[in-house]
């Protein structure tokens, strides 16, 4: 039997390696047979065999190519997971068949943050995320406006998904154990906004400068003059001195759309 590997710190690895987790990522992400489901950091495959035993398919996206004898043979006898190997920012996960519906995974915590952000137009056929991520970026994805973990992360995965449920994780779970608290988070996909890149560049821009009115934030990430965009956020009748940090996410999509 192939030995386990060790953790690699570069690449933020943290193996999942308590099965007693495993129900309630089960719970969260609602698993069912017909399931197609994203896994992006399968690491000891502990999760991955879990899944592979419940759902149609499972796609496993593993950066660390050291790890394949092990997944290899922790797998060997499930033709319905394939491994791929890359890193999962730089590959076309939407060319993925067939199309997952899930994404269900202890992401990595150096690429958490942008593959959820990215996920969220970059993958339509996605309705459901149950993820385990730094408690902090959990709480950082459902912040409210005004407080300080609320930015433009918190805006553009309020805009796109409702949260459906959240879990604290104990460190023990992980070999070797993190040095921050972790969380399992699941959210549904709703609708969209209108235009939704240009919301998502209008989001951006408000928070480049966070200690700036947003007029002024938006002018100097040359999306627009700042008296310009004064007047739109006069339209969703706020006044020219507010700042990112006050409006609510569906703000941002009106802001937007005066912006246009």
């Amino acid at each position: 039997m192939t030995l386990p590997p060790t953790p690699n710190k570069d690449l933020g690895q943290h193996f999942l390696v308590d099965d007693n987790i495993l129900g309630v990522i089960a719970r969260l992400a609602e698993l069912a047979a017909e399931n197609v489901v994203l896994e992006v950091g399968p690491g000891l495959g502990v999760l991955t065999t879990y899944l592979a035993d419940r759902v149609a398919h499972v796609h496993a996206v593993e950066l660390d190519r050291s790890l394949e004898p092990h997944l290899t043979e922790r797998l060997d006898d499930r033709n319905n997971v394939d491994l791929v190997y890359g890193d999962a920012m730089r590959t076309d996960l939407s060319a993925l068949l067939p199309r997952p519906g899930k994404f269900v995974a202890n992401l990595p915590y150096n690429v958490a943050t942008p593959l959820v952000v990215e996920s969220l137009d970059g993958l339509p056929s996605l309705e459901l995320w149950t993820v385990m991520v730094q408690r902090e970026v959990a709480d950082r994805f459902f912040a409210r406006p005004g407080t300080k973990a609320y930015g433009a992360v918190s805006v553009l995965v309020q805009l796109a998904t409702e949260r459906t449920g959240f879990h604290p994780v104990s460190r023990t779970v992980f070999q070797p154990p993190p040095n921050v608290d972790s969380a399992l988070i699941a959210f549904r996909r709703r609708e969209l906004p209108a235009h939704y890149a240009h919301v998502k560049r209008v989001v951006e821009a408000g928070f480049s400068h966070r200690r700036k009115t947003l007029p002024n934030s938006v002018e100097l990430s040359g999306l627009a003059e700042r008296e310009r965009a004064a007047v739109a956020l006069g339209a969703i009748g706020r006044p020219p001195g507010t700042r990112a940090e006050a409006l609510e996410p569906e703000e941002f999509a009106a802001l937007a759309e005066a912006l246009r």
